[in-house]
Formats: structure tokens, C-alpha cells, sequence
């Protein structure tokens, strides 16, 4: 199929899209890597009256250490974050999580921005960005303003943003050194949506666990911070007994919906066996 008719536009600055987007009412739709949105469009799904392309607004592609932060530029594209230094130095699970992003051409043009905003749950950003606490910032014709993750995700391809604000940078807290990390995810194939990920953060102090951070994807209508498995770790230790509890426990707190990939009960059963398999090799490669 061919999409509905659009008129197009392509900005060169941030100050343009945004008019774009005021102009227009919110019946217009952003193109960052259009990797989700061009399928979208293809079948009729999606039938905006414009499609503003951010391709040309050279700002809003980069990626630096800021006040204990990495900060990612919107536009910056997934093979990008794949090699850049900075995040193999001090985002790793964002790295590993890149790694299980479709196929090559797919990360060649998709951005971080667009997968975040698109906010489908089964995605590894949305995943990363829950785990780790990070936030995004926004801009619209009122300013910017920041957006915690748990504030940000609605559900189902759906977040906080207002129709005439565009997502302009993710802000990422830099992983403690010697902190352990791991993205597990199942998908029929590898490329394919997960049917569900896991994203595990662990610091270490010997045999004591200071911080756990859990988070899923593909387990419900947004990405779920698995607090109360976090919680059974930093009590009781990085033993086989506290992770088999901590896998367990992720169990119970999704709420996952069936589909025609998967039944509920097995999302439930997956997101337990990734949870503690996520668990023991980040566990293996802390350092106290």
C-alpha cells in the first residue's frame, strides 16, 4: 500500500519544527529514523495531514558527559551509540541493549529519540532508560522541561508529550564503574520484536549488593521498573537463593497482555527465567 496524502516539510532548525508542529495542531507527524512510522504510514495506520522531517537539523545529533550524565542528542542514530566510546565507557547495558535492535540497516537509520518517543513497550530504549532512571527533555513553544521515565511512558505507543513538543535530548545517569550489566531479551528470531527483555544493572561491594536496577520490555503497556525484585537483591545478598527470589518475584509484578506471539501466562514465565539469567551475568561481570 501507499500512505495517505501528507504535505512535507523538512526544517533546518529546532525553531521551525516546532512552528511546524504549532501550525499544524497536532495533525503532524515527526520523522527522525522512520523505521516505525514509514510501515505505519504505508498501511494507513497513521494519516497525518504533514510529516516533519528532522533529518536536517544537524543540533540535534551528539553524544557527551554532562554533571554525571549522558546526554544524547534526539537525532542521534542507534549505530552511533553502537561504537561511540563514550557510551561503551560509561552506558555499557545501553550498548548491549543497541546490539539486539533489528538488523543493521534498521540501527543505520533509527535514533534514539524516535524509538523513545515512539514508545513501543517491547523496545530496548524505553527499557534502559526505566532501569537506569533517566529522563528526556522536551521542547515546545512554551520552553523546555524535563520528563522523569516513569513519568513519560502512557501506554501502548503512547507518552506524555504534547501534540506541539518533540523529544530533543535523553539524559542517562553514568553507570558506577565495575557495575555489572546485562540486556536479555526472546524474539522468534533475532531482529524480530522481543517478546520480552529484561535490562539488569548490578554494583557490587563484595558479596553485599548496593544497587539493583531491573526493568522489562515487551511485559506490558509500558516498561515496568522491577522495584520489589531490586529490593529482595539489596537485602539479601547476589546468592543463588536471592536471585532465583528476585526472578520469581519480576513474575508476579508484570501484568503482561496475550497477543499472537505469546499467551500472558508465558510473557509471566519469560520475564522470570530472563530476569534471573540477566541477573547472574551481570552479577558475573561486577566488580566490588
Amino acid at each position: 500500500m501507499k500512505p495517505a496524502k501528507f504535505e512535507y516539510h523538512a526544517p533546518s532548525t529546532l525553531d521551525e519544527a516546532i512552528a511546524l508542529l504549532v501550525r499544524y495542531g497536532g495533525d503532524a507527524k515527526l520523522l527522525a529514523g522512520g523505521q516505525s512510522l514509514v510501515p505505519l504510514l504505508n498501511f494507513r495506520l497513521a494519516r497525518p495531514a504533514a510529516l516533519v522531517d528532522l533529518n536536517r537539523i544537524k543540533s540535534l545529533a551528539y553524544i557527551r558527559e554532562q554533571d554525571g550524565q549522558v546526554r544524547l542528542g534526539s537525532m542521534t542514530r542507534q549505530r552511533t551509540i553502537e561504537f561511540s566510546p563514550v557510551v561503551a565507557r560509561r552506558l555499557p547495558l545501553l550498548r548491549e541493549a543497541t546490539r539486539w535492535v533489528g538488523h543493521l540497516p534498521i540501527r543505520s537509520r533509527g535514533t534514539i529519540g524516535g524509538s523513545i518517543a515512539h514508545a513501543d513497550p517491547s523496545a530496548e530504549y524505553p527499557a534502559v532508560l526505566t532501569a537506569l532512571g533517566g529522563e528526556v527533555v522536551v521542547q515546545g513553544p512554551r520552553g523546555r522541561r524535563a520528563v522523569k521515565a516513569a513519568d513519560l511512558f502512557e501506554g501502548y505507543l503512547t507518552t506524555s508529550l504534547e501534540p506541539e513538543e518533540l523529544l530533543v535530548e535523553v539524559r542517562l545517569p553514568a553507570m558506577p564503574a565495575g557495575a555489572g550489566y546485562a540486556f536479555e531479551e526472546f524474539a522468534r528470531r533475532h531482529g524480530d520484536f522481543a517478546i520480552v527483555g529484561i535490562a539488569a544493572m548490578v554494583v557490587r561491594e563484595g558479596a553485599r549488593c548496593a544497587v539493583a536496577r531491573l526493568a522489562t520490555a515487551g511485559a506490558g503497556p509500558v516498561p515496568v521498573r522491577l522495584r520489589a525484585a531490586e529490593e529482595i537483591l539489596e537485602r539479601d545478598g547476589l546468592g543463588d537463593a536471592a536471585v532465583a527470589a528476585a526472578g520469581a518475584r519480576a513474575a508476579e509484578l508484570v501484568e503482561p497482555d496475550a497477543d499472537l506471539h505469546a499467551s500472558a501466562e508465558y510473557r509471566r514465565h519469560l520475564t522470570g527465567v530472563l530476569t534471573v539469567r540477566a541477573l547472574k551475568r551481570a552479577i558475573a561481570g561486577a566488580t566490588s
